[in-house]
């Protein structure tokens, strides 16, 4: 029976009118992928999610690994759900830290706590609402104690135009603590016009930025995600190897004057200029039979 034929829990979107699906992982038992109007979203691994499968959510998990002490709880502000892979690998590595999650798709989030619940004893409150309207209206407390925002934000396989510029990234500059990191997913392809564009925005807004990546996304050969990293306090020099140690590999850390030459001219994206994402190749999140 292909997969086509097999039937799984789905459930169309009020606000986007996407379908979410969630889908067994045949090759990881215990494990499953959220997928939305056809975009692999998520994926967890119900029964030990301190394991990420993507790419670019393991070096996301690599950055969370390097803050603070191994296992101290941290306190964590996660704009876009999708199925709550990191904010569940956040309690399992580091039990006890305090975490926001912000979703625009409130059915996601009830599709998800049905189908994929998580640890009832996470310290994780569920926001609703737009992800920049939200992050306006945060409470004070969490203005300069946050150690970790993650910007994951898609409505399908783009992310929205309005979550893209200056002026959202200076909403969430506030929240970081001294020891905080801004880490953004960002998705391109060739010629990596918006991750340039990214890239020269954050710089910006924040002092201190890198960036991770497969190497030949990079290099701009095939359409992929890189991980843009912003702080306010220069980044501890002794992450770049363990980042890369870390892989998936081949890996690449892009900093300073590499980054600088990596943004080259670029322009700071605006409000009045922000544009989505590019919209992926037809064939780069393909589902199989």
């Amino acid at each position: 029976m292909s997969r086509s034929e097999v039937q799984h829990p789905s459930v169309t979107l009020k606000l986007s009118g996407l379908t979410a699906e969630i889908v067994p992982d045949r090759f990881v038992p215990g494990s499953f992928e959220l997928i939305v109007d056809g975009t692999p979203q998520s994926h967890v691994n119900i029964d030990n999610p301190d394991e990420l499968f993507f790419e670019y959510v393991q070096r996301i998990g690599h950055v969370i690994d390097l803050l603070g002490d191994v296992g101290e709880a941290i306190t964590a502000v996660h704009l876009g759900a999708g199925a709550l892979t990191l904010p569940r690998y956040v309690e399992a590595t580091r039990p006890g830290s305090r975490q926001q999650v912000v979703e625009i798709e409130s059915d996601l989030i009830d599709f998800v706590r049905a189908e994929l619940p998580w640890d009832k004893r996470a310290n994780l409150r569920v926001r609703h609402g737009d992800a920049r309207e939200v992050l306006a209206k945060l409470p004070a407390g969490l203005h300069g104690t946050t150690d970790l925002v993650v910007v994951d934000i898609f409505s399908g396989a783009r992310t929205p135009a309005h979550v893209t510029s200056r002026e959202f990234y200076e909403l969430a500059r506030p929240l970081l603590s001294p020891r905080g990191v801004l880490v953004v997913n960002v998705a391109d392809g060739p010629g990596l016009a918006f991750a340039r564009a990214q890239a020269a925005t954050l710089s910006a807004v924040f002092p201190h930025v890198i960036g991770l990546a497969e190497t030949q996304v990079l290099k701009g050969r095939r359409f992929g995600n890189i991980v843009l990293v912003a702080t306010l306090s220069p980044v501890d020099l002794t992450w770049v190897p363990r980042l890369l140690a870390g892989g998936p590999h081949p890996a690449k850390v892009v900093e300073g004057a590499e980054l600088r030459q990596f943004m080259a001219t670029a322009l700071v994206t605006t409000d009045a200029t922000a544009t989505p994402s590019p919209l992926p190749g037809r064939t780069v999140f393909q589902i199989g039979n």
